[in-house]
């Protein structure tokens, strides 16, 4: 067993298939499975694409090989907490650069779903192997890793950078020049990295410690399991005992969007699930999503949905009882 696959296995991930130079882990929880494909490209760097449809991802758990691991989120939400008690959230188009160092403890995904991108570069292996590919494009690896300092903490790039229209490209590989492929691209990344001003960007790694957390997913807990009160912020900030404006800011880090956002969208998806999976007429399923007007709900729905409750019923039969 080789190194790889023996620290899958310690995050319970299972091989299930291996080809020359790729081999796909898969994960299953009682929350979901994902699976983790991985390109071997040169020797130490490896690209690896992720999808999951999971709430509780892989703690990531290696034991002390230096590394680089660039991680790109294209859909999604994640969150990692790190051994300091902090927790950090990478939502679509967002970057990371990190180290096994940084020793995250867990791994969660509060939309149930992330898929992504990341590339592990091991520098003492890289330079022992391509020294001099890397000293013809002038790049120093341990240069890079001072910069970004991944030794102490993540360094978090938001969306609308070159380095996310690099990854952008990643998702249209063609199969037949894979590896090929990854070989320049990783390349083109290295002079990318080594040409950003992180400077330019605004103040980085934005984080939330763990008691803000706990009470923002209670506060989540809450609001879905009564999706037919409308709370206040002033309710849920003294409910929970935090300010309006920490609530506010906590819970769009934890789960991408603002919390009235977060619940019209939960209530119409709520309903169109009661819509196509019962028979409960439209007054009924309004009331039980917060609305006492069926008009609004109608309004409201389609607004969301792009047709009418009725519509929407019609589109799909009906699910047949267990």
């Amino acid at each position: 067993m080789d190194w790889k696959e023996t620290a899958f296995e310690k995050q319970q991930m299972k091989l299930v298939c291996k080809d020359g130079n790729c081999s796909v882990f898969q994960l299953k929880t009682e929350t979901g499975d994902g699976t983790s494909t991985f390109y071997q490209v040169y020797p130490g760097i490896y690209v690896m694409y992720n999808d999951y449809h999971i709430t509780c991802g892989p703690a990531r758990q290696m034991e002390c090989k230096r590394a680089i691991i660039i991680e790109h989120c294209r859909e999604g939400r994640v969150e990692w907490k790190t051994e300091k008690g902090t927790y950090w959230y990478l939502t679509s188009g967002d970057i990371v650069l990190d180290s096994f160092g940084t020793k995250n403890k867990s791994c969660h995904f509060p939309l149930s779903h992330y898929h992504g991108v990341s590339v592990t570069i091991f520098p003492d292996e890289v330079m022992e192997t391509l020294g001099e590919l890397l000293s013809f494009f002038q790049i120093d690896l341990d240069g890079l890793e001072k910069y970004f300092e991944v030794d102490k903490s993540p360094f978090v790039i938001r969306k609308g950078t070159v380095l996310e229209h690099f990854f952008q490209e990643l998702y249209h590989v063609p199969d037949n020049v894979q590896i090929e492929y990854f070989r320049v691209k990783i390349m083109e990344l290295f002079v990318l990295l080594k040409s950003f001003d992180k400077t330019e960007i605004e103040e980085n790694k934005p984080y939330f410690y763990k008691t803000q957390v706990e009470k923002i997913k209670a506060i989540m807990q809450l609001i879905t399991s009564n999706p037919e009160v409308h709370y206040t912020m002033e309710e849920l900030a003294e409910r929970f005992d935090l300010s309006v404006s920490a609530l506010k800011k906590c819970f769009k880090g934890v789960y991408g969007t603002a919390i009235f956002t977060y619940m019209r969208n939960f209530r119409m998806d709520m309903a169109a699930t009661l819509l196509t999976q019962t028979d409960e007429s439209v007054t009924e399923i309004a009331g039980k999503v917060g609305y006492t007007n069926t008009s609004k709900f109608a309004e409201a729905f389609k607004c969301a949905k792009g047709k009418t409750p009725l519509a929407y019923r019609k589109q799909k039969p009906m699910m047949p009882s267990e």
